[in-house]
């Protein structure tokens, strides 16, 4: 059976929900079918619990073959090699998963490198970072050229001058050597076994953290109709407010919404501040054991100068990135991160809506 078109949007029949989720029930075909089958399910309205009732896909299987999925079309898309296609047509769902995170461009080149070095999904997440990462220094890096292998390479190389151990220096050697692909790149990896100079490395600056802890911090806002005299059409136009959680976030029909955050002195200082709503696993260098929880990322449009004790918000193949670098970048800088803002912790959510609980 052929699945529908993952970029289709037509509801289903119930015939064809019916057949699709017996293919999946029965596992059949290959796992671009099976992702491609459940976001055509979704499309038609089954949540992924039904889904999983149904077939015994869980939720988080399911969310993991879609972003595969999306994943191996931008492959096609970036023009792979037909033995890269097919080898992950049919296995390797997982590592792509960890590749959504990179360019189109990027993906492409390093699916091949993944397949052609061998790597589990293990691997493929740890290094996925210093490739991204990378993206953003390749031009200040002259030795190391913009392959994935050379990525690496210059992440190895740069880990291996900070450690005085010599087992330590010698094991990260040994990787950077396994992975260079440039020949400039392998020299400069092998300078290394002669010069024994250990580079201090720079401290990663702190992630401006707050959260909010008082009632009082947590202004509402709300929209304003005019100036009086005022008639009722004025009044009625004014469109609904309605603060989402949660950090009261107000939205209305059309395009804009408005946000009220405290007023900290970074705040006013900010000549031009815009927010954006994140999670705090998106957040660069932030702990993978940590509490994952939304949180408000404040940034001032007006600074565009790079520095090395802050963070930027910068563009990556026309998507927004927060990202910090110990050396200048070429990238153009459209921020500088000057508050992330977690909501207030409530431990009980009722206790603020008990009129006797108010002050007199």
């Amino acid at each position: 059976m052929t699945l529908p078109s993952s970029s289709g949007s037509d509801d289903l029949d119930p015939t064809a929900v019916e057949d699709i989720l017996l293919q999946l029930r029965r596992k059949q075909g290959s796992w671009v079918d099976w992702a491609q089958g459940c976001q055509a399910l979704h499309r038609s309205g089954l949540n992924p619990q039904q889904i999983f009732e149904e077939t015994g896909f869980e939720p988080i299987h399911q969310n993991q073959i879609m972003v595969a999925e999306q994943v191996y079309q931008s492959l096609l898309k970036g023009g792979v090699a037909t033995t890269t296609q097919a080898h992950f047509n049919q296995r390797g769902s997982d590592c792509l998963y960890e590749l959504r995170l990179l360019s189109q461009a990027d993906r492409a080149s390093t699916a091949e490198f993944v397949l052609r070095h061998g790597l589990d999904v293990d691997q493929v997440r740890e290094l996925v970072k210093p490739i991204k990462e990378y993206a953003y220094r390749r031009q200040n890096q002259p030795a190391f050229g913009d392959s994935p292998g050379d990525a690496i390479a210059f992440h190895y190389w740069n880990l291996a001058r900070q450690k005085a151990d010599l087992q330590d220096r010698s094991r990260l050697i040994a990787q950077g050597l396994r992975f260079a692909d440039s020949p400039s790149a392998r020299q400069e990896v092998e300078k290394l076994l002669t010069d024994f100079t250990v580079v201090k490395p720079q401290p990663t600056p702190l992630l401006p953290l707050y959260r909010l802890e008082s009632d009082g911090e947590l202004p509402r806002v709300i929209p304003v109709a005019g100036k009086m005299p005022l008639t009722v059409e004025d009044l009625q136009a004014v469109p609904l407010a309605l603060p989402e959680e949660p950090f009261g976030l107000v939205s209305f029909s059309g395009v804009g919404a408005w946000l009220a955050v405290p007023g900290w002195q970074v705040i006013f200082r900010a000549e031009d501040p815009v927010g954006l709503l994140t999670q705090t696993h998106q957040l660069p260098n932030y702990p993978n054991e940590a509490k994952d929880e939304p949180v408000l990322v404040v940034v001032d449009r007006s600074e565009r100068q790079w520095s090395d004790d802050s963070y930027f918000l910068v563009a990556e193949a026309d998507q927004l990135q927060l990202i910090w670098s110990p050396t200048p970048i070429t990238t153009p800088i459209f921020g500088q991160v000057i508050v992330i803002l977690r909501p207030k912790r409530v431990l009980d959510e009722n206790y603020n809506r008990q009129l006797w609980q108010l002050d007199e």
